[in-house]
């Protein structure tokens, strides 16, 4: 067992995970990436490693997992360590066009991650379960202390087009796709809140991505090679809308700064779609990189 051969282990605050993360060092001189999860968490991990062999088959560039366990602190998971910068602190030094290609590199990778085999029991209504967490963030949002300038924007959109969940294909999600979880070598990295639902979902953190619009645009010519069905501009704009009403109460707990940097975003994202009214809901960075 690898993690009995660890030696030396040192603390990565970085991330948003409940997960402690450590770079580690065995006896053979070798490092690795531990993370290291609640008891509880155990069955998730190992469904969350089991997908990230089949993966790993595809031949897709990751951080592999090499090894699950149990440990005194709960439950764990090895991985390669990565060496280099995260993509976030390189791609504003990228001319476009390699900014572009990134983008469409990464999507076509998110493509084939979301056309893993699932197991049957992961079968489920969708459109219930969304609707359900749709109305949680409505509800949350409408008593909390902190509210949006143009908040109802958000809301009367995301009533209006609930509709649209109706009948999506149930796949397995990344969980957080963009541009902080792509390495600078284009390895995708942290599938910790890997998850299962509507594959167009997964383009909801492509908010985090539209300060690289060429980057953005190529994730999403990438992964529909280029063909992108006009209806997935309406729903995406739906699950950025339904974000963005849950931001504020995710914000909280992380205090004062946070909020205000979910706050900025809500605004940006109300700009970027004309106050959700823009010609087929198409964002105003993917035309502006197209344009270029």
């Amino acid at each position: 067992m690898l993690y009995e051969q660890i030696i030396e282990r040192s603390l990565i605050e970085k991330g948003w995970s409940d997960d402690r993360k450590y770079r580690v060092m065995t006896s053979d001189g070798q490092a690795y990436l531990l993370r290291v999860s609640d008891i509880e968490r155990y069955d998730a991990k190992i469904q969350e490693f089991n997908n990230m062999q089949k993966i790993a088959s595809l031949g897709l560039n990751l951080c592999n997992a090499v090894e699950i366990g149990i440990c005194d602190e709960g439950c764990y998971v090895l991985y390669e360590w990565i060496e280099g910068q995260d993509l976030l602190e390189v791609i504003e030094s990228l001319p476009k066009v390699q900014q572009y290609q990134f983008g469409v590199i990464a999507g076509e990778a998110l493509r084939k991650i979301h056309h893993i085999p699932l197991e049957r029991r992961v079968q489920f209504d969708w459109a219930k379960k969304f609707n359900d967490k749709l109305d949680q963030r409505i509800d949350r949002y409408l008593k909390g202390a902190i509210q949006y300038e143009k908040g109802q924007i958000f809301i009367d959109y995301v009533n209006q087009y609930r509709h649209l969940l109706e009948d999506r294909p149930i796949v397995f999600q990344h969980g957080d796709f963009h541009v902080g979880n792509i390495d600078g070598k284009l390895i995708i990295i942290d599938f910790d809140r890997s998850d299962y639902g509507d594959p167009w979902e997964e383009f909801n953190r492509i908010v985090w991505c539209m300060a690289f619009p060429a980057f953005a645009s190529g994730i999403i010519d990438g992964y529909f090679n280029r063909e992108i069905p006009l209806a997935f501009w309406e729903l995406l704009a739906l699950y950025i809308a339904g974000n963005s009403l849950g931001s504020i109460s995710w914000a909280l707990p992380y205090g004062s700064r946070q909020v205000a940097v979910m706050i900025k975003q809500a605004q940006e994202i109300l700009e970027m779609y004309d106050d959700m009214t823009c010609e087929k809901m198409i964002p105003k960075w993917y035309h502006s990189y197209h344009r270029y």
